[in-house]
């Protein structure tokens, strides 16, 4: 850390892996800058205090039950977390801007501003009323974070049935989806989603700032237009992993006993296959993975998160002839540490369901992917792996043992699959030279610490 320059910053996180990564990141970055930092956290999937003594972590209550944290339904629960989270918030971040009399003055100086996931919506008004600066983090790719404000309109246009012959036609308002994707996209959603919608909207146009774990490599048109769009100051501060790793932010202990395996294969041999902390799947599904895998030749490092197949604990739906078969080339286990093993040598692909954070993660590590995109921004982010930067392989939905064996073959196998190495080498490249000194990214992590400097003087 750089000897402290007496300002601190509040972030607030939305208590979900793929949101909570970014921000833990982007507060490992602004304390090597100097800025002292206070985590405001929900106790539901709260971070490890042990893991970030450098940060003050301020717990305060979510009320969700038990029965709502094992809810598949993100909508839901992001709505009931901006209902049940607004007034212990608003408490938490009075007593931070309070002190004993003689100090107030000194106190409110040293808070510079507040940084919240743009899934919080009601902090506008609040941070508004307290004189905070806010600025907003996204964690998603800004192509998705800006076309997903069409979804409103492309829910009401909605026809159904989609007829076959219109599966593969581009969605206009939502590049580079297809007609296919928005309706898988648009049958998880529903009237909640477009009014949640409408107050992100809303939110982050009044606050001070938007920042994306992204680089204009990656995202040039979209971060142009989103500038247009919401006429505030975006930040575009790059991978953030690259700069601090997030291991330490994990909400589930990862195995370590997969790096020692890894050692042990060929270079660039093993299909990695996981599917994040979100995505479940059914006991079918799990099968026809299994007999892909095995069938495939391939060695591979399979994460089966436990509570991942609907309806079981963990892999006990898989025969014990099939397991057998897979023991013989490949490590199953419960998590990985990610950054880790898409860095390892022996890495040759990645089975992915395309979170922002994953698809990230392997185009630094020049790890080539197969897409099997389930939720939200993994259906856009698997077009542009696929589609724009063709630095992958798409699945389109095809969780059946042939293809899956079929297409590991073609990535570690054919001509093909070398093809696309070589594309995601160039981009590795690309990518890494965005945070390297005077790269886009690196300018706009420094754009971004002077406007908070900024924004503490005003």
């Amino acid at each position: 850390m750089e000897k402290s320059n007496g300002l601190q910053v509040i972030l607030f996180p939305l208590p979900l892996q793929g949101c909570i990564n970014p921000m833990i990141q982007l507060a490992k970055i602004l304390h090597s800058r100097g800025f002292s930092i206070t985590v405001i956290h929900t106790c539901f999937n709260a971070p490890r205090a042990s893991s970030h003594p450098f940060f003050k972590l301020l717990q305060i209550p979510d009320g969700l039950s038990e029965i709502e944290t094992r809810s598949h339904d993100v909508n839901l629960m992001l709505t009931l977390l901006n209902e049940r989270c607004e007034s212990p918030f608003r408490d938490c971040l009075t007593k931070l801007l309070q002190a004993p009399d003689s100090e107030t003055e000194r106190k409110k100086q040293m808070i510079s501003c507040l940084i919240h996931d743009s899934g919080w919506t009601f902090t506008e008004p609040l941070a508004k009323s307290l004189n905070l600066p806010r600025l907003v983090l996204n964690a998603t790719k800004a192509s998705f974070f800006r076309g997903h404000f069409a979804l409103p309109q492309l829910h009401r246009e909605r026809h159904l049935p989609l007829q076959d012959s219109e599966q593969e036609d581009p969605v206009r308002e939502f590049p580079p989806l297809r007609k296919k994707d928005v309706y898988r996209l648009l049958d998880e959603e529903s009237e909640v989603l477009d009014a949640y919608l409408n107050r992100i909207y809303d939110a982050t146009k009044s606050s001070s700032g938007l920042i994306f774990m992204s680089c204009e490599e990656l995202d040039q048109e979209s971060l142009t237009q989103t500038r247009q769009d919401f006429q505030i100051p975006v930040f575009a501060i790059g991978p953030s992993h690259t700069r601090f790793p997030a291991s330490s932010s994990s909400l589930l202990a990862p195995d370590e006993t997969c790096i020692p395996w890894l050692d042990k294969q060929e270079d660039r041999s093993v299909i990695y296959v996981s599917f994040g902390s979100l995505v479940t799947i059914s006991e079918s599904e799990l099968l026809e993975i299994a007999w892909g895998l095995s069938n495939s030749d391939q060695p591979f490092l399979w994460v089966v998160r436990v509570g991942m197949v609907n309806g079981i604990k963990w892999i006990e739906a898989i025969p014990e002839e099939v397991m057998e078969m897979l023991n013989k080339n490949g490590k199953i286990v419960k998590w990985a540490p990610q950054q880790e093993v898409l860095k390892h040598q022996a890495i040759g692909g990645y089975l992915t369901h395309n979170g922002w954070n994953s698809t990230v993660e392997s185009v630094c590590e020049g790890v080539p992917m197969i897409c099997l995109p389930f939720i939200w921004d993994q259906f856009l982010n698997a077009r542009f792996v696929c589609d724009i930067w063709r630095v992958g392989l798409h699945l389109e939905n095809r969780i059946e043992r042939n293809e899956i064996e079929g297409t590991i073959r073609i990535l570690f196998l054919e001509a093909k699959g070398e093809v696309i190495r070589e594309r995601i080498e160039l981009l590795k490249e690309k990518v890494g030279t965005s945070v390297k000194q005077n790269g886009s990214a690196y300018q706009c992590l420094e754009s971004l610490v002077d406007h908070i400097f900024h924004l503490s003087s005003n």
